[in-house]
């Protein structure tokens, strides 16, 4: 009776035939068998295969066959395992024969199989011994020569990124494919006008006409189009010789408004092939290329579905399945925003560079995040041409920077967090007025050229808190700023987030109260107190900052996904509800009494600030100004919207934004 013992060989077996003068056919096997747990298949050729075997199948084919199989199928974790006979005597006529186990994980799951092994003892160069009788059936079972391993491959449903309705802001839509049949051509000039028409070189289309598939009466694909194409479209359809067809594709359906949130998806680059290497991507393969698509990517994309099998290459002989996955769909992720309310701000902003955010002073649910001017991802999805590509490159408004992830000098809009410090820390008496005279002020002459200019000389004395806000007085808060001290502002600052990173999913350059964190001079102390100096902001944390004045004191997290916790707390007790109370009343008198006349409107109660930050050109010049305006309905308190408008400074100033800013909420709240 025999007795059976089953091996696995590591890829570092030892090779047992150096410590015995007649190998067997177990030692011979155990080494071919190392070596393939290894794949190193040169050594399993050249040292183990039977002569017959060899003539059989070339090296170069059994070689790189196999290592080609290894990367098509994304083959892992080849265990090879033989069972071996105990106390057994050899025959040397007769074949050596074992049962073989194989097992593998592929791209479509695991393949496990059992086959029969056979060595037969020959002699070839080198001497006698045990070599392997090898047989394709040793790749997969049922596999013979002349078969083909395929790998067919089912793309997963990407995952689609919605609102905080369910409204799809990146969807799985259609488009159109846009081409020609080749018959209906007559000729060069019918050729030459589909070129223009598409966008396209004469050659690019010939050399599509010449594929070796193209017959006269079928369609052929040449370029793609959007939904949001709509002239092309229509130029299409007026065309004898263009047509189109609909297709599957990614579609965003509030375009340009979204084009920095989203983003959009594009062909997988070779580099990105690389690097992805393994993880189901194909050079056919779209990937997210910028914005949520890209960020989201893992989340996204789900899984493909693949099949392996082995086509027979005898006639009516079916193939063989080797392995199958279904596809997995990608996940769907679901946004805080509000794409109505984006939609109406964006808008609003009317092409001029810019930036905008709105939050929910309640949860801190981030409800708009905006970049103007935008771009419309439709058409990266489409396949964007070189020119097209260039103009927006090459557009003075920079369509193409994401401006809400920069940060900004705020101006004005600080004022409020400037009093709110003072009037926590004790130092700024809301009720107490200031004797404030002339343009300009400096504290003593120590201060040699530097002085604090103020806008609105005409501003009756005294100067409370109320007027300082109405009239944006940069002496009241620069003065203000000096009597709290630099320790006690900067302290302040911090405690409102400045010089910390936002917590938020997608990174933002942080705000700062300086370039180093501190406040130099009596000088920088000033300026920074009016939202100059070195300070910058956010655009999404200025919009944060204004939440204490409403909630009670904190500020929440910043959440964009549905699936974060809201109202998680970042920054808590930094106003009283007193003190809170005394800032609302200003804001709203900002608009109704100050000099943001254009947000006075009847549609909406609006309160808010506005700020104009000079970015300081060469000494005596005057710099481009940038106008901002936060804002919030002053009865129902649901949202904060910060604006920042680029170059203002031949517009009138921030009113300008205080404009855009009520458009926008007079077209939200009319509409909700």
């Amino acid at each position: 009776m025999k007795r059976y013992i089953t091996i696995a060989v590591g890829a570092g077996a030892l090779a047992l035939s150096g410590c015995q003068p007649q190998p067997t056919p177990q030692d011979r096997l155990d080494e071919y068998v190392g070596h393939w747990n290894g794949q190193d298949f040169t050594a399993m050729y050249e040292g183990y295969l039977t002569q017959s075997s060899k003539e059989a199948f070339p090296q170069e084919a059994f070689d790189e066959r196999q290592q080609q199989l290894i990367e098509d199928l994304g083959i892992e974790n080849l265990e090879v395992s033989y069972t071996a006979e105990e106390e057994a005597e050899w025959d040397e006529a007769e074949p050596a024969e074992f049962p073989l186990t194989i097992k593998m994980e592929t791209l479509a799951g695991p393949i496990a199989f059992d086959e029969t092994i056979s060595l037969i003892h020959e002699e070839q160069e080198g001497g006698e011994n045990w070599f392997v009788d090898w047989d394709p059936s040793l790749i997969f079972k049922d596999l013979e020569e002349g078969d083909g391993i395929a790998v067919r491959t089912e793309a997963a449903e990407r995952g689609e990124i919605t609102d905080r309705e369910g409204r799809g802001l990146a969807i799985n839509g259609t488009g159109y494919n846009l081409g020609v049949v080749p018959e209906r051509l007559e000729g060069d000039g019918d050729i030459a006008e589909a070129a223009e028409l598409l966008g396209l070189s004469v050659e690019s289309i010939e050399s599509s006409l010449g594929q070796s598939w193209v017959q006269p009466n079928q369609f052929v694909p040449l370029t793609k189009a959007s939904k949001s194409a709509e002239q092309l479209i229509a130029d299409v359809e007026a065309s004898d010789v263009v047509t189109y067809q609909e297709t599957a594709m990614r579609e965003y359906p509030y375009g340009e408004a979204f084009g920095h949130l989203t983003g959009y998806l594009g062909s997988i680059t070779a580099e990105q092939l690389e690097q992805l290497k393994g993880q189901g991507y194909g050079p056919n393969d779209l990937i997210g290329r910028q914005g949520l698509e890209r960020r989201l990517e893992e989340r996204l994309r789900g899984e493909s579905g693949a099949r392996i099998l082995i086509e027979k290459q005898e006639e009516g002989a079916e193939d063989i399945v080797l392995a199958e996955q279904e596809p997995t769909a990608g996940e769907d992720v679901e946004l805080t925003i509000d794409a109505e309310l984006q939609t109406a701000v964006y808008d609003s902003m009317q092409g001029e560079p810019g930036s905008a955010a709105a939050v929910s002073p309640e949860n801190g649910e981030t409800l708009a995040l905006i970049s103007s001017p935008g771009f419309d991802p439709n058409e990266f999805i489409a396949g964007i041409s070189g020119e097209r590509y260039a103009e927006l490159s090459e557009d003075p408004l920079n369509p193409l920077f994401t401006r809400f992830a920069a940060s900004y000098a705020p101006g004005s809009t600080i004022k409020p967090v400037t009093a709110a410090i003072g009037m926590e820390a004790g130092t700024l008496d809301p009720q107490q007025g200031l004797e404030i005279n002339g343009q300009t002020w400096q504290k003593d002459s120590s201060w040699g050229s530097y002085r604090v200019s103020r806008l609105h000389p005409e501003a009756p004395n005294p100067i409370d808190l109320n007027k300082a806000l109405v009239y944006s007085d940069n002496i009241y808060f620069a003065r203000q700023a000096l009597e709290m001290g630099r320790e006690t502002f900067i302290d302040g600052l911090a405690a409102y987030g400045f010089g910390e990173e936002l917590p938020f999913a997608i990174e933002l350059e942080s705000s700062q109260i300086s370039n180093d964190g501190t406040l130099g001079s009596e000088g920088q102390l000033a300026d920074t107190s009016f939202g100059q100096g070195q300070m910058l902001a956010n655009i999404l944390h200025l919009a944060s900052a204004y939440e204490p004045f409403l909630n009670g004191g904190t500020i929440y997290e910043p959440t964009l996904y549905a699936s974060e916790e809201a109202g998680q707390v970042w920054k808590e007790g930094l106003i009283s509800e007193g003190n809170a109370a005394v800032l609302q009343e200003s804001l709203r008198n900002v608009v109704t009494d100050g000099y943001a006349k254009s947000a006075d409107i009847d549609a909406v109660p609006i309160a808010g600030k506005t700020g104009t930050a000079e970015l300081k050109g060469a000494l005596g010049e005057e710099g481009q100004e940038n106008g901002f305006f936060v804002s919030y309905h002053a009865e129902q308190q649901d949202f904060i919207l910060a604006m920042m408008i680029e170059s203002i400074e031949d517009d009138g100033g921030s009113d300008y934004v205080a404009g855009f800013s009520a458009s926008a909420m007079e077209q939200y709240y009319l509409n909700n």
